[in-house]
């Protein structure tokens, strides 16, 4: 019989492969699929993805209280299992129905959806991953990796899907759904007797007084600034990209081949992103990854065609580890761990989908009245004065060199660990 710390890293490992793999399916080529397959303009699109972050904005504040108050329970996973097996249902005979009959409805209605499942969804899974290989000693990004994987696995053919029957992803990502639920099942549940009484400890008022924080409030400035600029720029970047190739349906195709290319690199750095981020501290890998955000958008508006473009998409593939790792070592040195989830679904998920709902249909307007090129330069030069504004907000963290304190959390012999958080030295 395997450890519990190695069969929990595979279990995790399974179901974010899955997790991830439904999520392409679904979401990767949504601009596309409104575009050509709906017929909505760019205002249009960005009020749906508008709808979309709205909807996961309400989630994603419960999703974090919910995750601390249980600690290590299955529970909130499940829950996201199951709506993701209800996805083909509701793309082929609920969602494109309402939003081509009434867009308001078919976007309110289709943003508590995706909004729950797919966008707050796949940050509570993040979180609750992040909360157990901590607990049991195995780096969350050695498990995103293979998120990235099926990301990258859906993605390989999910543009050629896209130009035979757009309803086929769909199916394929409820079908990866239904083995979520049975995959979570075979996790055990080895939280610390402690744990427990940790979560009932985190009440209301003790999220709510992370708002109070000013260092909380520095660390938005990126989120906010930053991230939120990107998430935008890049919601309608495929169609974008499709529109440099002769025809759509080549550039759906290549746009899928591309996409595959990027996560696979993206998950081979997902490997190698603590050892950097160690070494250079969280602050300076925050600041390094919002800086490649920024050369990208610039570079896409540069771009006159295929070549120049799909260079610019191979960025994503440096700059999402290093990220997602540094917020997570970021938190862990600056706050309480026990409000890890709250401060990560908050800070990080909430912070994004306000920015993104505030943003998206403005974006429209631009891709609409001055083409994608002028736009791209706009939110570059904006999320540059962003970016410039960081090394300020920002509070310092020191480099770890390669070495780390395990402080609290037990490490297993059979998975070596490097996630316990560094022991700060002053608050």
């Amino acid at each position: 019989m395997l450890p519990a710390a190695k069969r929990n890293y595979i279990v995790l490992s399974s179901f974010t492969f899955c997790f991830f793999f439904a999520q392409a399916m679904t979401m990767s080529l949504l601009s596309i699929w409104l575009t050509r397959k709906l017929g909505l303009s760019g205002v249009e699109t960005g009020t749906v993805f508008s709808a979309n972050f709205i909807g996961a904005m309400c989630a994603q504040p419960l999703y974090g209280f919910i995750s601390d108050r249980m600690g290590m329970s299955r529970a909130v996973p499940i829950g996201i299992a199951a709506l993701v097996v209800l996805a083909a249902p509701f793309f082929n005979f609920l969602y494109a129905p309402l939003l081509k009959s009434n867009l308001f409805v078919g976007a309110v209605i289709g943003g508590a959806y995706l909004g729950v499942t797919f966008i707050a969804g796949s940050y509570a899974i993040e979180s609750f991953v992040d909360r157990v290989g901590r607990r049991e000693g195995f780096e969350y990004s050695r498990v995103r990796l293979w998120g990235s994987m099926g990301y990258a696995s859906a993605a390989a053919f999910s543009g050629q899907l896209y130009n035979f029957d757009p309803s086929l992803n769909f199916y394929l990502a409820s079908a990866a759904g239904l083995l979520l639920i049975p995959i979570m099942l075979l996790a055990r549940q080895t939280a610390a007797p402690s744990a427990p009484a940790m979560a009932e400890r985190v009440s209301a008022a003790d999220c709510f007084a992370v708002l109070l924080l000013p260092k909380f409030w520095g660390f938005m400035v990126l989120i906010l600034g930053v991230t939120d600029l990107y998430l935008v720029y890049d919601q309608q970047f495929p169609f974008y990209f499709s529109s440099l190739f002769p025809t759509p349906a080549q550039g759906s195709a290549m746009f899928g081949y591309l996409n595959s290319a990027q996560i696979f690199l993206e998950a081979g750095m997902m490997f190698l992103a603590p050892i950097l981020v160690r070494r250079i501290g969280a602050t300076r890998g925050l600041l390094l990854a919002s800086a490649i955000m920024i050369m990208r958008i610039g570079g896409s508006g540069l771009a006159i065609g295929p070549i120049t473009i799909s260079a610019c998409k191979m960025l994503h593939s440096l700059e999402l580890p290093i990220l997602v790792v540094s917020i997570f070592r970021y938190i862990a040195y600056h706050f309480e761990e026990r409000l890890a989830s709250t401060l990560y679904m908050v800070g990080v998920s909430f912070g994004h989908s306000l920015g993104v709902a505030v943003l998206s249909p403005i974006a429209g307007i631009g891709y609409d009245r001055i083409g994608f090129q002028h736009s791209y330069f706009v939110i570059a030069g904006v999320a540059l004065l962003f970016w410039t504004m960081c090394w300020l907000a920002l509070r310092p963290t020191p480099a770890e060199s390669g070495r780390f304190r395990r402080e609290t959390f037990p490490i297993s012999p059979e998975i070596p660990g490097d996630v316990a958080p560094i022991v700060p030295v002053s608050r």
